[in-house]
């Protein structure tokens, strides 16, 4: 499904893509930038979709929906906070009490 597509899709279903991206759990940039793309992920086609076709048939999806414990996802490139009691390769520090001492 290309962008203008899920797009109008949207539009049946009386979204905007701010309104569908807090549906999701996304961020609506995430959303908006599959614009660049030539096509939008398949699950969020289907949903685009589906959600057009309910409301085109009096179908309130946004009830259906309602019941769902939507996490919003983590944005790519964030990183997990490591103990401070690790190396951020994972290992162990290994320092000694003396100054400037070494082990490895």
């Amino acid at each position: 499904m290309t962008y203008q597509e899920f797009q109008r899709q949207l539009g049946k279903a009386g979204l905007t893509v701010k309104e569908f991206s807090e549906l999701v759990g996304m961020t609506p940039n995430a959303v908006t930038n599959y614009a660049r793309k030539p096509s939008v992920p398949s699950h969020l086609a289907v949903i685009a979709k589906l959600m057009g076709e309910m409301a085109e048939h009096q179908v309130d999806f946004r009830r259906a929906l309602a019941d769902l414990d939507i996490k919003p996802k983590r944005p790519r490139g964030a990183k997990i906070q490591s103990r401070p009691s690790q190396a951020p390769h994972g290992g162990q520090k290994n320092v000694s009490s003396t100054k400037g001492e070494r082990h490895e």
